[in-house]
Parts: C-alpha cells; sequence; structure tokens
C-alpha cells in the first residue's frame, strides 16, 4: 500500500536565529548546524542531515512539513493518486530536490492551504553521528517512527482534513473531547499514525498559527526530567506542567519556544491500538500555567 511512513522534517520561519541557536542546543539538546548562508540553521536529531530546517523569516510558525514515503516506486504511486484525486501537486526539480536534502520531491498543500512535501530518500550522513548541544542521558526516539509528532492548528472541518490525509495513508481520527473551563462545549482533537509512533499529525485549533506544538521523544526518561530543570533555570515559561496523556501514554512536558510557539519533551509513548477510542482528560499530571496559556489550547 503506497502511504506515508514518517513525518520526516519540517521547515520553520523565525524570526530570532539566535535566540533558537541557544534554545535548539542548550536546552532540546539538537545539534546546531550552520550553513554558509547565515539565514539558515539545519537541527540535527539522528543521522539525518537535518530534522528541521530553521530560515530567517517573520512569520514564527511552520512553513512547510516534510512527509516520507519509502521509494521511488511508492513516490510515483503516490503523485497518481494525488493526481487522481484532483489534488493540485508539482514534483520539484532535481534543484529543489537538492535543496531538501531528498532523491526526489513533490509540492502539494493540505486542505488549511498549509505546504506540504512529499519526499523519499533523505541524505542520512551516517559518517556523522548525532552530536547533542548539551550533555544527554541518551538519544531521541526517531527509529520506526520519524522525528516525533506535531500539532497543527486548522481553518476547515475535521472531515476535510481526514480525507485528505487518509489519501496520504495516515488514520484515525477523533481521540478528545476535552471539557475546557469557560468553553461551552468539549474541544475535540484528531490524531492520525502512520508508524510505530501513536500519532504523526494532530489537528486541534483553530488559531492564529499553523502550529500548536512539536513534540521531541527521548530514549530515557531522565532526559524529560534534565530538560524541565534547565527550563526552569532558564526561566522559559512552562505552559503545561509534567504528566501523562491518555492516547499515547507519553510522559511529557511542554515550554514556549523562542518563536512563541509549544516544544514538547516526552518519553514513553506507546504504538496505536489500531482502533478508535476517545478520552476526556489526561491520565494524571500536564495542568497548564495559566499565566503562559495566553494564545494556546490545551494540547494532546
Amino acid at each position: 500500500m503506497t502511504e506515508i511512513t514518517e513525518l520526516g522534517y519540517v521547515t520553520v520561519g523565525v524570526s530570532d536565529i539566535a535566540a533558537w541557536d541557544e534554545f535548539a542546543s542548550q536546552i532540546l539538546g539538537l545539534e546546531v548546524v550552520r550553513p554558509d548562508d547565515p539565514k539558515i540553521r539545519y537541527l540535527r536529531m539522528d543521522y539525518w542531515h537535518h530534522r528541521i530546517k530553521l530560515v530567517e523569516d517573520s512569520s514564527d510558525d511552520v512553513l512547510t512539513t516534510g512527509l516520507r514515503v519509502a521509494g521511488v516506486l511508492e513516490f510515483r504511486a503516490m503523485h497518481k493518486i494525488l493526481s487522481d484525486a484532483g489534488v493540485d501537486v508539482r514534483i520539484g526539480t532535481a534543484d529543489e530536490a537538492e535543496a531538501c536534502k531528498v532523491l526526489e520531491v513533490m509540492f502539494l498543500e493540505d486542505p488549511n492551504g498549509y505546504p506540504i512535501e512529499i519526499f523519499h530518500g533523505p541524505l542520512v550522513a551516517y559518517d556523522m553521528p548525532f552530536h547533542p548541544g548539551r550533555r544527554m542521558h541518551g538519544g531521541y526516539k526517531t527509529a520506526h517512527g520519524g522525528f516525533g509528532h506535531m500539532m497543527l492548528n486548522r481553518s476547515v472541518e475535521f472531515e476535510d482534513i481526514h480525507a485528505f490525509y487518509t489519501l496520504l495513508g495516515l488514520r484515525g481520527g477523533i481521540e478528545y473531547k476535552m471539557p475546557i473551563p469557560m468553553i461551552p462545549e468539549p474541544v475535540e482533537l484528531m490524531f492520525l499514525h502512520c508508524n510505530e509512533r501513536q500519532h504523526t499529525l494532530a489537528f486541534g485549533g483553530p488559531s492564529e498559527k499553523r502550529v500548536n506544538h512539536m513534540m521531541f521523544e527521548t530514549e530515557r526518561m531522565e532526559d524529560v526530567g534534565l530538560a524541565y530543570d534547565l527550563v526552569k533555570q532558564a526561566g522559559i515559561p512552562v505552559i503545561i506542567e509534567p504528566g501523562s496523556h491518555a492516547n499515547d501514554q507519553m510522559y511529557s512536558f511542554y515550554m514556549k519556544n523562542p518563536s512563541g510557539f509549544m516544544s514538547e519533551i516526552g518519553w514513553g509513548g506507546r504504538s496505536p491500538t489500531g482502533q478508535s477510542e476517545y478520552y476526556q482528560r489526561d491520565a494524571f499530571g500536564h495542568a497548564p500555567v495559566m499565566e503562559n496559556m495566553k494564545g494556546f489550547m490545551v494540547p494532546a
């Protein structure tokens, strides 16, 4: 079956690239690579050339999402599936693929109007093992699950989003109907998976930014605690206190990054169950820090 295999990379527009240098290396523990262009940074967390590309840009938001397919045959098949469904899709040039550090790439948008790059053949720098920007007990969990997960805000109905991402081979649906104080109806959140990670993409919103948060999963629980201590010491706003989700059972916390959306550090997420179910609250913890919550939905 032709389907997306992982969230491979994202490109983020950032207004303060120097602040991101510090945050990415000293808080998240990512490896920061500085190319010749001073307006670009590559962030590494495994053998890949990069998992996040930072571009100096006033949006402070996700610019594009890179979704992987297994190889050239799947790439061709995915292009046909999308074209036959009436999706406006363009196969990139060799130069565009090289700029993305992949063998081939196609460009399209989801129903929200968010740019997507579907690709195969990422550049894997096996001669350059990941070198964290600070001490870590272990590394990041990326094998068989992509670099992490991302929650996006939405501007269209869940049904339209679900129908589009089903074309790409993702599965899932509504997993939270979460009561929120001062909101008359429970907030619904949709989660979609494509591999061993319980979810790869999630959708909440609507909101002004495209992105609500990006999650990075560590191999060791100690690295979640270490990151939390570093965040508190640095005076970075914590948005959601440590706790455990009900759907992916991830132990995690959320902080505000230099672009104003959330970064989640987590450990211990389970795989998809393969059957739908929904929850009304998390397992424990994850108390919102109310003075820091302005502009944010409660995530999952």
